[in-house]
């Protein structure tokens, strides 16, 4: 059963790094959480490792970037790892081709920007639909639109074979008090057209392995055992947490706080209930990350 804290503090001796998620648990997408930044500056403060684990789409700069403007200090953590970055590395190297559909919003162009890579980049190009080899969405082009809307541009796409790069998992986020659609709302509607999507942020495997490069990268390597994952998707970060082997707390109070009855922290009853459909026993679990 999980257990319900009350601060980061009651159970940071046992770690040496986190993998924090960023919406829903350190900012809104408008403005950043106090407690939630003082909790990572104490953990910094003892000796852990602060690594911003996000599916944005886009690079760790321009995320960098975005925490800078909504008040997120850079003291605050160390490093960062994007499943935007995971991604692009494997459409650099040609996961769908080199003539590309875009899927996203005009902000998301940095998703296309060069990176450093061992071996040769391709030169992607991004073209209509219809005079493509692959798809990359790094989120809907209306995130407040229904993704139904896309069926018939998919469909065009699966009868052609093309497989679809999702740059960012989540299939909703919270910005302020409106909820928005992301692209792995779409994703999943063209995996259940037929289509084959391809993943490279949170649950999934390859933005864990970037996380831990990047450890490696500052000369801070940590064992599993020694990892705790952050988050507030139980779609994404807890089983994430759960399949790579560590140990996770759960944000009841982001995504899921109308059904974990999280007012400062979750109903126990409600908790209990919600994770028992879910079929996911995080380790931990805490209203909001203080």
């Amino acid at each position: 059963m999980t257990r319900i804290i009350e601060t980061l503090a009651d159970i940071s001796d046992a770690y040496d790094a986190v993998f924090c998620d960023l919406w829903g648990c350190v900012h809104d997408g408008i403005h950043a959480f106090e407690e939630a930044v003082a909790a990572l500056r104490a953990f910094k403060a003892g000796g852990g490792t602060v690594l911003l684990l996000t599916n944005a789409p886009r690079p760790r700069a321009s995320v960098a970037t975005q925490l800078d403007r909504i008040g997120v200090p850079r003291d605050s953590w160390d490093v960062i790892a994007t499943s935007g970055d995971s991604a692009r590395a494997a459409m650099l190297t040609g996961a769908v081709g080199e003539k590309v559909w875009h899927i996203g919003e005009a902000h998301d162009s940095p998703f296309f920007a060069p990176m450093d890579l061992v071996g040769d980049a391709l030169d992607i190009t991004r073209v209509p639909l219809d005079e493509a080899e692959g798809i990359v969405c790094t989120g809907p082009f209306d995130p407040k639109a229904d993704p139904a809307e896309m069926r018939p541009q998919f469909l065009l796409a699966k009868t052609r074979g093309l497989k679809l790069l999702c740059a960012n998992p989540d299939i909703v986020v919270d910005r302020g008090d409106s909820r928005e659609w992301c692209a792995g709302a779409l994703a999943q509607l063209y995996t259940e057209m037929g289509g084959e999507s391809l993943y490279f942020g949170k649950p999934h495997p390859p933005i864990y392995d970037l996380a831990r490069r990047r450890l490696v990268q500052m000369g801070k390597p940590a064992p599993d055992n020694r990892i705790l994952a952050i988050g507030d998707g139980i779609l994404t970060d807890i089983p994430g947490g759960i399949g790579e082997n560590i140990d996770t707390l759960f944000i009841t109070g982001g995504l899921a706080r109308a059904e974990t009855g999280t007012n400062r922290q979750p109903d126990p009853t409600k908790l209990a209930h919600f994770l028992t459909e879910a079929q996911l026993e995080p380790t931990y679990s805490i209203g909001m990350l203080r």
